[in-house]
């Protein structure tokens, strides 16, 4: 993996800037390309091709295309051939140099050959134009804001947000609507971010900029949820050996390879398939905490010991601030998903001994493995009821019942069922994963910022599916986890906990062709009854263990809800009473009273105050500090 970042004038100096503010996801080279109208920059993280043949910015044999890249496409190999035959030349042996020749063979419609991660730009000399490219499902980032320059509007991109805040011209103010998306969905929903001046390009898109014209943006895949004509058997086979294709091809890489191994489903599977490609050694990396209810290293051990994996633990003690604020500078905006931080502690280790890991993420919004969706199947007999009954006696009921310190417990389970089952019906199944409940939304903010905020918790919901038509209510729910959460989630989590570290993470259940296998198999096969991945579980029969094959969803999640009564209440109260995003935008009382509430086992409300620590500790890092010391701050900080 990489960093790139460009903008449509001629600024060498700038883009050394915005590569110092990337130096992180490219140790290994640097370059620079600059001409009248365009500088481009990148920094290489070394996977293949380890020579300085590989080095960006790279062009073509006459110097009238350039590419800066970032991800890994898999099947390159094939495509080069394909190219060597049509007469192109190549000087190297990487990924990165198919990009030039495959846009001057194919134009635009090059990309529909690609298969991996990817996010990058091309410029063509001749025509003036900036092609900005970014991967199907969105698993590498790229970010750009429209900027006046010289009294002419014009781009700047970059695979990180902080490398454009090295472009003086970018708009730095925060976003009050970004700000109360975030409070809800613990991220910014795409294409925004929480600044005013900078935009996500969205997956599957491609932004086309031409010298003197405004952006356009076009989409080049969308996700077809259509029902083929395979027996559930027949899927069930074709599932395991696409998914045994998918790791193969991610396997490739000339700097050592290991796995996350959390001891659930997904990634156990993928160190069952690496054993059965013969894979030697197989280096796994777990993490566990001392509170059992949200460790599964029982079975990440059991795992590593039956493939005889060079195995690696780490434990998730209740942090430290600095450490805090190190996950939080590189999260780049605020997001409070609580794997984010034990993920950056699992790549971090991971780093000592790995260039490249396998990570089980994707699965579950590809193979339905969310408890969110059994949430809302269940929903849909419960709203039989009558909503005065619902809202009045059975809220009243959850409403009254005291938060359990594990995880989950029945209890917890019940209580977060009805408090989702209460919001609009337009949130679908993202309700059991909002968190910024309508009678608290208005009260948070202060009435100056309340003026800016549409306060419609679920109009990014609707704008995704908009223009959609689905057969079922769960094929709706999978193409909105799978073009919704998972890009601004858990794509954006995998890139930048592990770019802070160097470490390149794949992602072999967000291969393309196996999601496209997957929206064929009918709904019933996915989520039989209340059992979550039933046709994956099919799959892998007489593959995994059985203990394996037939455990629920755990995940990589934190006891920040117990951390925060205890050994980081200091850190919250310190940050509720210093920071000025927070006194300028929240009402403090209203912060109080959560606290009290959470505190007092009343309720857990430990996903908006994370998130509102998250905020203030980012806004000192991204916005207080910059204002005084500029630059060199974020350099610091690195």
């Amino acid at each position: 993996m990489c960093g790139i970042a460009g903008a449509t004038w001629n600024d060498t100096a700038l883009v050394n800037q915005m590569m110092l503010l990337l130096r992180h996801r490219g140790p290994n080279q640097e370059g620079v390309y600059s001409e009248d109208h365009v500088s481009l920059g990148h920094r290489r993280l070394s996977i293949i091709d380890l020579s300085e043949a590989g080095r960006q910015p790279m062009a073509n044999e006459t110097g009238s295309v350039w590419t800066v890249y970032n991800g890994e496409i898999y099947n390159f190999a094939d495509i080069r051939l394909e190219l060597a035959a049509a007469g192109h030349r190549f000087q190297s042996k990487t990924d990165s140099e198919i990009l030039v020749h495959a846009y001057e063979e194919w134009g635009f419609d090059f990309v529909k050959k690609l298969n991996g991660i990817f996010a990058f730009a091309i410029w063509d000399v001749d025509k003036r134009q900036l092609l900005l490219c970014r991967d199907r499902l969105g698993v590498k980032p790229l970010f750009y804001a429209i900027v006046t320059h010289q009294g002419r509007d014009e781009l700047i991109f970059a695979s990180e947000l902080k490398a454009l805040l090295a472009c003086p011209l970018v708009d730095r103010n925060i976003n009050p609507q970004s700000l109360y998306h975030y409070m809800g969905y613990e991220y910014v929903p795409a294409p925004s971010t929480i600044l005013n001046g900078i935009k996500k390009l969205e997956p599957g898109r491609l932004l086309i900029w031409r010298s003197g014209q405004s952006p356009t943006i076009q989409r080049y895949w969308d996700l077809s949820l259509k029902v083929g004509s395979l027996t559930r058997a027949g899927y069930a086979e074709q599932l395991r050996d696409q998914l045994r294709s998918s790791v193969s091809k991610q396997l490739m890489s000339d700097v050592p390879l290991g796995v996350f191994l959390s001891g659930g489903l997904d990634s156990t599977a993928l160190v069952c398939l690496m054993h059965q490609l013969g894979v030697q050694p197989i280096r796994t990396f777990s993490l566990y905490y001392e509170d059992e209810s949200f460790s599964e290293i029982e079975y990440a051990r059991s795992v590593a010991k039956k493939y005889a994996t060079e195995h690696h633990e780490i434990l998730i003690d209740p942090v430290s601030p600095e450490l805090i604020e190190e996950m939080v500078f590189y999260m780049d905006e605020p997001m409070a998903e609580l794997s984010a931080f034990p993920y950056y502690i699992l790549c971090k280790k991971a780093r000592e001994f790995v260039a490249v890991c396998l990570s089980g993420e994707g699965g579950d919004e590809v193979l339905v493995g969310y408890d969110r969706l059994k949430a809302s199947k269940m929903n849909a007999r419960y709203a039989v009821l009558p909503k005065w009954l619902r809202e009045e006696v059975v809220g009243t009921i959850a409403s009254h019942l005291p938060d359990q310190i594990q995880k989950k417990g029945a209890i917890n389970i019940f209580k977060r069922f009805v408090e989702g089952g209460l919001l609009p019906e337009d949130g679908m199944y993202m309700r059991w994963q909002y968190f910024l409940p309508p009678r608290l939304e208005r009260d948070l903010f202060l009435p100056d910022a309340r003026d800016q905020i549409d306060f419609d918790p679920f109009r990014p919901i609707r704008a995704v599916l908009e223009g959609h038509r689905f057969d079922t209510r769960l094929d709706s729910e999978i193409y909105l986890d799978l073009n919704f959460m998972m890009p601004d989630g858990v794509c954006s989590k995998v890139d930048k906990m592990s770019m802070a570290h160097s470490l390149e993470v794949r992602v072999p259940y967000l291969d393309h062709d196996l999601v496209e296998l997957c929206g064929q198999i009918p709904d019933r096969w996915k989520l039989d009854g209340f059992t979550t991945k039933a046709i994956f579980r099919d799959a892998m029969k007489d593959i995994l263990p059985e203990e394996i094959r037939r455990r629920g969803k755990q995940g990589y999640s934190l006891p920040v809800k117990n951390w925060l009564r205890r050994e980081l209440r200091p850190l919250m109260m310190d940050t509720f009473n210093s920071s000025p995003v927070i006194r300028d935008f929240f009402n403090r009382k209203t912060i109080d009273k959560l606290v009290n509430e959470h505190m007092a086992l009343k309720a857990n409300h430990n996903h908006l105050l994370w998130s509102l620590v998250n905020l203030g500790i980012w806004h000192r890092l991204y916005i207080e500090d910059y204002a005084t010391r500029g630059l060199q701050a974020l350099l610091t900080a690195l």
